[in-house]
């Protein structure tokens, strides 16, 4: 497994932002993480990506464990958070530069290059961040993502605020993306989940209420509609 998840717990004094889950993510497949505003989402892909540490349980990252081969599990990953942290006084290929000298990547002119062709960035290719819109932003933020070909993805609330156009191609991309790459999302976007996602996992109040397929999680609740299904689960 590619990202394999045991008895991850987040406390905050008293409250348990993650409450003991465990789960793991499969090569190829696409694992929609939702939950409604507060049930640990974020906190949980900050765990995943070593942002935040656990105050118990632990993650392995294509083998890496988490805690004590931190450096080793990164080099793995490719993350998208909530909010894309972009340098917006810099050129999208000055940027990418940046990010793919901190990998020590060779050829890494022709990788920039790539990367812009594969997510979409060509006709955008030498303007400042700052210029562009929410769209192309996100676009550049998944290619300091991708830029060191990982093998895991992880992206939370990777569509948000964009237009209808705009979720359409970003959607695509996320769905090529996963053709040979672990990837989860994170988000409370039932759309979203039927457009793109493989796998299903539902976290309510810090633990898992559903871990399973889409077309499983339906069968197991004999119901068609996910966001009736979620609304049962997380009510």
């Amino acid at each position: 497994m590619s990202i394999s998840v045991k008895n991850l717990s987040r406390h905050y004094d008293k409250q348990k932002a993650v409450d003991s889950i465990s789960f793991e993510a499969k090569p190829g497949r696409i694992l929609g993480f939702l939950g409604p505003n507060g049930a640990g989402k974020s906190t949980t892909m900050r765990m995943l990506t070593g942002y935040l540490a656990p105050t118990s349980g632990n993650a392995e990252i294509s083998g890496k464990n988490m805690i004590n081969q931190a450096i080793a599990a990164k080099n793995h990953i490719g993350y998208l958070p909530e909010n894309t942290p972009l340098y917006t006084d810099m050129y999208i290929k000055e940027f990418l530069n940046f990010v793919g000298q901190t990998y020590q990547l060779k050829n890494l002119s022709n990788r920039v290059d790539e990367v812009i062709k594969v997510v979409g960035l060509i006709p955008e290719q030498h303007k400042k961040i700052g210029m562009l819109s929410k769209g192309y932003r996100q676009r550049v933020g998944l290619a300091q993502a991708i830029i060191h070909d990982p093998e895991v993805l992880i992206l939370d609330e990777p569509t948000s605020g964009l237009d209808p156009n705009q979720l359409v191609e970003i959607r695509a991309l996320i769905k090529a993306l996963g053709k040979d790459k672990t990837v989860i999302i994170s988000t409370h976007i039932m759309q979203e989940v039927e457009a793109i996602c493989d796998d299903i996992i539902i976290i309510n109040k810090g633990k898992i209420v559903a871990n399973d397929t889409i077309e499983g999680i339906k069968k197991t609740h004999n119901q068609n509609s996910l966001e009736d299904i979620f609304r049962k689960l997380t009510a």
